[in-house]
């Protein structure tokens, strides 16, 4: 398959249906990103904290 953008020469414009693909495929891979930091980075810190704080809690009693 050959390069798309090796067909383009720096005088012609970009086709927009070629803008918003790679513009919808930048979003979709932010997007999964997000998603991954969230759910396996940001959550687990979160009950891990709440885990730790709530067992402090229970060692000063």
């Amino acid at each position: 398959m050959e390069n798309p953008f090796k067909q383009i020469l720096n005088s012609q414009e970009v086709p927009k249906i070629l803008k918003e693909r790679v513009i919808n495929d930048i979003s979709l891979i932010k997007l999964s990103i997000d998603m991954a930091d969230l759910f396996m980075v940001k959550y687990p810190n979160t009950v891990e904290g709440f885990l730790a704080t709530k067992k402090n809690i229970n060692k000063k009693k």
